[in-house]
């Protein structure tokens, strides 16, 4: 019914907000000294030179919740907006600062038991030259939607190929590599300076309406941790290494809980799954597809 609904936004950054997102997933929360990481947030030759994660991309989605309340039509209560899923491709590697224009376009709506789907593709260009920088592709749930008379098929399955769709299973064989890392109480009140202010993360009165006892983690934070961890374990450090990322929000994720990430390598593709160490269920898994492995490995 929305499909092919589109429109164009533009994004300005600058190296404190890439520092600041870097620190919002965890970055350094370990050991301020990590070489591997502390390049994300200093530079001994200035903030200018600080590097981008990948994951700094999921940014570009930003005030996406707002555009979709313009759908004519659409009638959903944004407090129970969930993110379902993530797809990232990387062209380039991201800049510390800049100005990027996106071409927004609603590519499927369908219908998903008791909630709408609606499946969005951002395409990211720097603004002064038009070099196309990156992808995003994202299916977001608006659980108790009204307003859809005819729902399609969805998109990623019927019109990607089949490396983008990166179908995977959960290996049963030992990880090649787990990372442990602990999320902070203030965990989701730092992401949110990044530019994700739904108080689902931080309004408990908003929480619980949705069905939460507390604030959760936001998904792309959850994916953040992750992809971190396959860039320190599989990457050496090397965030570059990363061609594009898929993630599946699974299950939610609280403030203060620990992370633990598993990781089998398949070829050139890492098969991940995030797990709560507290309650041990699975909050997220995907695939991350590297343009080479590190010879370190």
């Amino acid at each position: 019914m929305w499909s092919n609904y589109a429109y164009q936004s533009t994004y300005s950054y600058t190296e404190r907000d890439a520092a600041l997102y870097a620190l919002g997933i965890g970055a350094c929360s370990k050991d301020a000294l990590d070489n591997k990481e502390l390049k994300y947030v200093y530079h001994p030759d200035g903030q200018q030179s600080v590097e981008v994660l990948p994951t700094f991309a999921a940014l570009f989605s930003m005030g996406l919740q707002s555009e979709i309340a313009k759908i004519p039509g659409l009638d959903f209560d944004p407090r129970l907006l969930l993110h379902g899923q993530q797809y990232i491709e990387m062209y380039k590697p991201l800049p510390s600062h800049g100005c990027n224009a996106h071409k927004q376009k609603c590519m499927s709506d369908y219908l998903s038991g008791k909630a709408a789907v609606l499946e969005i593709e951002i395409l990211s260009y720097e603004k002064e030259s038009g070099v196309l920088l990156c992808m995003n592709r994202m299916a977001v749930y608006l659980r108790g939607a009204g307003g859809f008379s005819k729902s399609s098929q969805p998109y990623s399955f019927t019109k990607y190929s089949s490396n983008q769709t990166l179908a995977y299973k959960i290996p049963q064989s030992q990880p090649f590599a787990v990372f442990e890392d602990c999320t902070q109480p203030s965990q989701a009140l730092l992401y949110r300076l990044s530019g994700d202010y739904n108080p689902l993360h931080s309004d408990p009165m908003v929480a619980e309406i949705a069905g939460f006892s507390r604030p959760i983690l936001h998904g792309l934070c959850t994916l953040g941790f992750a992809v971190r961890a396959i860039i320190k374990c599989i990457c050496r450090g090397e965030q570059k290494m990363i061609k594009n990322i898929s993630g599946r929000f699974l299950l939610h994720v609280y403030p203060s809980e620990t992370l633990i990430t598993e990781m089998w390598i398949e070829g050139l593709r890492v098969v991940y799954q995030v797990k709560v160490k507290e309650r041990n269920r699975a909050v997220l898994s995907g695939v991350v597809t590297l343009d080479r492995l590190s010879s370190s490995l």
